[in-house]
């Protein structure tokens, strides 16, 4: 017998329904893609998708309890520069 496919829950969401559960836009969600600061996702054939748990740890890095709580790591869907070398190390022997 074959299990009823149409009742196992969705392992794998695209960036639409993925941008959804996270309540962003599909648009941030590419963004976040694009600069390295978003959820683990898959590339399956062509297509992009996310799991659910990759979604969830990655929205739980963004966890605080206050405004001055600093644990959030959560990056904006920007580019994020590397830090410039110091001076002194590119000229260290």
């Amino acid at each position: 017998m074959h299990p009823n496919l149409a009742a196992l829950p969705p392992r794998f969401l695209r960036t639409k329904e993925a941008a959804q559960f996270l309540s962003l836009s599909a648009r941030t969600l590419e963004k976040h893609r694009t600069y390295g600061t978003g959820p683990a996702y898959k590339k399956l054939g062509g297509r992009v998708v996310y799991a659910i748990d990759d979604l969830q740890a990655w929205a739980e890095r963004g966890a605080v309890t206050s405004t001055s709580d600093p644990r959030g790591q959560v990056l904006p869907a920007k580019r994020h520069y590397p830090a410039p070398e110091t001076a002194i190390s590119r000229f260290a022997r």
